[in-house]
């Protein structure tokens, strides 16, 4: 069965914006795995502007199930992963002057320093996944870092699937079916959503993981957070 792993940064935007402790993350966190989900993902950026370096550590005893922290890899994360030590980390190429993750790793020209990372993640005793875009050599890649799994970034599949889902999905059923024959372990994310879940999962059977953040806080605010959860479970449920 793939995991729904839902990512609460939009929640701690909404609480920055006003300030205080509303809504309160922690709570939010303990509330998502009692409605069913199977993990909590965040993504501690540099500069707070949602989940906050407090936030992770007040999440590391309170999360029961997976906890998968995303970030770039330097020296101020790996220094967050090496105290709380989650489950799985998450590396995605992002920069601090960027809205969101727009792009996957180069795992060629980046070998050498995602090697040098994933080890030192792994012998923390932290599974390891990479963000990356659907390319078989990219893959190939990720498997010579060491990776455990990688993240594949779903963007261009979301922005297609409306117009095309078949011609959306051809490179991400092509290099997941690669992975998957060399080893990799399969996690998704971005722009994922109520619409385009469940074609992903029927064309990728084993994918492990999806985290979502966006999209369901957007339709917990007409569904209502338990019920969005439920319903995200269901889409994956093929």
């Amino acid at each position: 069965m793939t995991q729904l792993s839902v990512n609460i940064n939009k929640f701690a935007t909404l609480r920055n914006a006003r300030g205080g402790d509303n809504p309160n993350v922690v709570q939010i966190a303990k509330d998502c795995e009692r409605f069913g989900a199977q993990g909590i993902t965040v993504h501690p950026r540099p500069d707070e502007r949602h989940i906050t370096r407090q936030d992770v550590y007040d999440l590391k005893d309170v999360v029961t199930t997976e906890f998968n922290i995303e970030g770039y890899p330097d020296d101020r994360f790996m220094k967050i992963i090496e105290e709380v030590r989650p489950v799985q980390a998450t590396l995605v190429p992002d920069p601090p002057n960027v809205l969101t993750s727009n792009a996957g790793w180069d795992t060629i020209n980046n070998e050498k320093m995602l090697s040098e990372i994933i080890s030192q993640l792994q012998s923390w005793g932290v599974r390891t996944s990479i963000f990356i875009e659907p390319e078989n050599k990219l893959m190939d890649g990720a498997k010579k870092c060491g990776t455990d799994r990688v993240e594949l970034y779903t963007e261009m599949y979301a922005s297609s699937y409306h117009k095309d889902k078949i011609k959306a999905i051809e490179a991400y059923k092509t290099s997941s079916e690669h992975a998957n024959h060399i080893g990799l372990g399969l996690n998704a994310g971005h722009d994922l959503d109520l619409k385009n879940l469940n074609y992903l999962k029927q064309q990728i059977p084993y994918l492990e993981e999806v985290s979502i953040g966006h999209a369901l806080v957007c339709d917990a605010l007409y569904y209502g957070l338990e019920n969005t959860i439920q319903m995200y479970l269901r889409e994956l449920d093929v």
